[in-house]
């Protein structure tokens, strides 16, 4: 065991010394769905919601992207301004928690070796897969069924700068496409709840996470000059 915790040391210390820059932070801000409940707004959030990222920097252009974030989405038909939702009255809350690998594209340089301002919008877009609870609506009541998992593709947008050496600020909005119709309880799997489901039964939920993040730099920059 000794000898095993000697090589994984070792291993971890000639990675950083050889590894491209690497960032560690937060991620803070609010959530909102889209789907067969409440209003239809896109990017609204209302839920809090908050998460840890990690970035591999491969070049000044783009960087694989690890995060978990997760947060609470909530909607109500009072808030809708459809007649038919606001009639019906129904409402929901549900609890995402989500792991996500994907690809950062920076649409500017973005390199950490020069000092001064540094500014980027950038685009993101990946693999999600979240866990969150299966629904379903008895005599207007939302029930809960079980908790499940399921799989999203992320869209993100979003402007990020250097405030120090050491430490990048950035606004983003994240919009989930996910692959199930049930985060409202409107398309319940369960074979026993068929009859009580509602709403557009071929269209997927989506979900938005919507913040700022704060990373902070480290490991050896790589050197790109010629020999």
């Amino acid at each position: 065991m000794k000898r095993i915790f000697t090589a994984i040391f070792f291993l971890l210390l000639c990675t950083q010394t050889k590894a491209q820059i690497n960032e560690l932070g937060v991620f803070l801000g609010g959530s909102n769905y889209i789907g067969d409940v409440g209003p239809t707004t896109y990017i609204a959030p209302k839920d809090f919601s908050f998460g840890i990222l990690y970035k591999w920097n491969r070049s000044v252009r783009h960087a694989y992207r690890f995060s978990y974030t997760q947060g609470k989405i909530s909607s109500n038909d009072s808030d809708s301004d459809v007649p038919a939702r606001m009639k019906r009255g129904y409402s929901f809350e549900n609890e995402i928690k989500e792991l996500s690998a994907g690809l950062e594209f920076n649409f500017f340089d973005f390199d950490l070796h020069d000092s001064g301002f540094l500014i980027t919008p950038y685009v993101h877009t990946g693999l999600t897969v979240f866990r969150y609870d299966e629904l379903y609506v008895l005599n207007g009541e939302t029930k809960i069924d079980e908790s499940k998992y399921s799989f999203a593709i992320p869209m993100t947008l979003g402007i990020k700068t250097r405030i120090t050496d050491n430490f990048i600020i950035g606004l983003e909005s994240s919009v989930k496409y996910s692959f199930t119709d049930n985060l409202d309880g409107s398309n319940p799997e369960n074979p026993e709840y068929t009859a009580l489901q509602f709403g557009n039964l071929n269209s997927n939920d989506w979900y938005v996470f919507t913040g700022v993040t704060l990373t902070y730099t480290f490991g050896q920059n790589p050197c790109f000059c010629a020999e």
